[in-house]
This record gives structure tokens, C-alpha cells and sequence, in this order.
């Protein structure tokens, strides 16, 4: 669903043309996911709201209005990170308010984004891992469709570092299972194929043969389904990766992404290359990834100052 404009009182203007044209162009152009385009358009609607009533065409966008704009965010004590992407989507605007024409020149284009400490990922231990995706599995075997269905999921997650959007997005033709392969849609609409191990294939064969078929009400693609029979979503998905890892012994309680972050760290504390990890996970630049490398190499610190007599 694209931001509502006609709430505005800028509606009349073709600032909010311009608005609505842009959330069309991340939506079909960009693949972005409905998510980020309504986040999108709520940061374009603020930003509209710091022009006054006579203000209100994309002809008065300058650098000097997006600035005080994040100026003024900065002083009514918005958290850095809102500031920068704040930024971030004044420079998506202002570029593609240039290239389409809109205006003759591109009001963002020297607007630098503020820099925000960036915090580390949460990452779960290995072993504990191991042992919580063991116990769904062990669940799973007394035939509830829905325990077997997480088991597979969170096997999937942890082996393939995919997306949450990626996971419900799945069809059963994106599945080879004689060749243990999985072929996602991810952003921007970039299809990758990420190869999983034998306990994911195990949980999934499982779950096609005795889950889905009794969660299943009407014909259709999905691969995860849920409880009613329709496609997982992924609020779902979020809530029962969550309470798995809260009751599970040595796991931090956290969302599905933590799955994402402890694949690219474990397969990096394996021995895999940066590069390869870069393309599982589907991360346009290295430097996205270059996150991991540091983990693993706190974690061999750690081991060194625990372990060495002379560390």
C-alpha cells in the first residue's frame, strides 16, 4: 500500500505527485518490499511538512531546505540513525526527482548522510544453536504440522542465512531437493540459488510430506503455510523464531535476522571466504558483509586472551 497523500494538506500540490510517483518506482522499479516503500513515503511526508502551505512543489526542494530539515529532526532529539536514513531517502528523492525530469537539477546531491556508530549484530552460539534446532526437530517427530513446519523453517534460516521475506516468499518450485538447493527472490528482485545441508533437508521432507498436506485448504505455491492454510507471514515467522530462541538454553532472545547474522558468522568462523558469504547473503557490497569478518575475529580475540599464557 502506497502512503496516502490525500491526508495531507499538500494533496493538491505536486510535491505529493511526485511522492506517490517515487513509492511507484521503488515499488515495480526497485522490488523494495512494501515495507520499506510505505517507510519511504512517511520520511517524504515529513519532509513536505516542513515546507509551508506556499511552499509546497519539489521546485523549492534545495540543499538548504533538506539540511535544515535534518537539522530540525536533530534538535527534537531524533536518534541518529532516524537522521541518517532521513538522509538516505532525501538523496533516493532528490535523484530521482532529477533523473525523471522533475527538476533540473538534483537538490540532494551534495547532501552528505551522518555517519551512526554501527552496532554490532547479535550472533547465537553455535552449540546452542545445534542443540535448539535438535530439540524442534525431536519436537517435530510426534507429527504436529506446525511443529514440524518450524523445524524446517528455523533449519532453512540458519542453513541458508535468507531473509524473513525470502523464507515466505518461497514456492515449491524453488526447491531442488535431490540437489539441496533453494533459489530466492531477494532485493531488487535478484534471484539467488543457496545450497542447504542434510539436517534442512530432513526437516523439509518431512514437513511436504506430513506438515503441509494438513495445513493445506486450497490448492496453492506457498512452500511454508500457516496455521490457517494460507501463506506464512512474516510477523509470524518473526514471533515463532523469537519465542523459540527465548525458551531455548544459551540463545539470545531475537528475531529471525539473528539466524542471518549467526550463518554468515558461523561460516566465517568455519574457514569460508568473505566472498562467498557476500553472495549467500545477497549483499550488493563486501563492505555489508565485512561485518562478519570482525565478529569472527573477536571471537578468535577472545579465544586468545582465554587460552594463551601469554596473551
Amino acid at each position: 500500500m502506497l502512503w496516502d497523500a490525500g491526508s495531507m494538506d499538500i494533496a493538491s500540490t505536486d510535491f505529493a505527485d511526485a511522492i506517490r510517483a517515487f513509492q511507484e518506482h521503488l515499488r515495480v522499479d526497485e522490488g523494495d518490499s512494501p515495507h520499506t516503500v510505505r517507510a519511504y513515503g512517511a520520511d517524504l511526508q515529513d519532509l513536505a511538512q516542513t515546507l509551508s502551505s506556499e511552499r509546497c512543489h519539489v521546485a523549492d526542494l534545495s540543499l538548504d531546505v533538506l539540511r535544515n530539515w535534518l537539522w530540525q529532526e536533530d534538535r527534537a532529539g531524533a536518534a541518529p540513525a532516524t537522521v541518517a536514513r532521513h538522509a538516505v531517502v532525501a538523496r533516493a528523492f532528490g535523484a530521482w526527482l532529477a533523473r525523471t525530469g522533475r527538476v533540473a537539477a538534483d537538490p540532494a546531491a551534495r547532501l552528505r548522510v551522518p555517519k551512526t556508530a554501527r552496532r554490532l549484530p547479535r550472533v547465537q552460539p553455535a552449540e546452542a544453536m545445534g542443540a535448539l534446532l535438535d530439540h524442534l526437530r525431536a519436537e517435530a517427530t510426534e507429527g504436529d504440522p506446525l511443529s514440524l513446519r518450524d523445524s524446517a523453517a528455523l533449519e532453512l534460516l540458519y542453513a541458508t542465512g535468507m531473509r524473513v521475506s525470502e523464507l515466505t516468499g518461497l514456492d515449491l518450485l524453488d526447491l531442488d531437493l535431490e540437489q539441496r538447493l533453494v533459489t530466492v527472490l531477494g532485493k531488487g528482485r535478484k534471484q539467488r540459488v543457496l545450497p542447504f545441508g542434510e539436517p534442512a533437508d530432513r526437516a523439509i521432507v518431512a514437513y511436504l510430506q506430513r506438515g503441509r498436506p494438513r495445513l493445506l485448504r486450497t490448492p496453492q505455491a506457498a512452500v511454508f503455510l500457516g496455521a490457517r492454510g494460507a501463506r506464512w507471514n512474516q510477523r509470524s515467522v518473526y514471533a515463532t523464531v523469537r519465542a523459540a530462541l527465548a525458551a531455548a538454553p544459551g540463545t539470545h532472545a531475537a528475531g529471525p535476522h539473528s539466524l542471518r547474522h549467526s550463518a554468515a558468522t558461523h561460516l566465517l568462523d568455519g574457514g569460508a571466504d568473505l566472498r562467498s558469504v557476500q553472495e549467500l547473503l545477497g549483499h550488493s557490497s563486501a563492505a555489508t558483509s565485512q561485518i562478519y569478518t570482525h565478529l569472527s575475529n573477536e571471537r578468535i580475540r577472545a579465544a586468545y586472551r582465554q587460552a594463551h599464557p601469554r596473551a
